[in-house]
């Protein structure tokens, strides 16, 4: 009971953030999201449990088909083919990992990942701002 109680909980909090959150913020949500789920296809490996493993790269693979979504080719063409082509690779590792229920592919993909929601969660306000500004200007 106390487990179902605290993810209803959970989901409205998350709900309610994103409600209100700046743009910015939901990607680093995104981000964050990302790195737990591929803990949790890991975990779920580990215990053979191949059914929440199923839920998880489904969510996994969500995350990223929104973060590639997400993508804007105006703002940089180079750099947005660069990311296009990171989240591609990423959705293979995930599907690889699932298919052959190894860690390796898992490993890879936080890796991969880590190094650019660190740099997304280190933009400050003035360059966010910033950027709004010439996006809206």
């Amino acid at each position: 009971m106390y487990g179902r109680n605290l993810r209803a909980y959970q989901k409205t909090n998350l709900e309610a953030e994103l409600s209100v959150a700046d743009p910015h913020r939901i990607v680093q949500m995104m981000f964050e999201g990302l790195l737990e789920r591929l803990a949790q296809i890991k975990g779920a490996i580990e215990r053979k449990d191949y059914a929440y493993k199923a839920d998880r790269v489904t969510k996994a693979l969500g995350i990223v088909n929104g973060l590639q979504s997400a993508l804007d080719r105006s703002q940089d063409p180079e750099l947005y083919e660069r990311m296009y082509a990171l989240y591609d690779y990423l959705k293979e590792l995930i599907n690889r990992a699932s298919m052959d229920l190894t860690m390796e592919p898992l490993d890879e993909a936080a890796r991969l990942i880590a190094p650019i929601k660190q740099a997304w969660d280190k933009i400050t306000p003035e360059a966010k701002a910033e950027a709004y500004a010439r996006q809206h200007g």
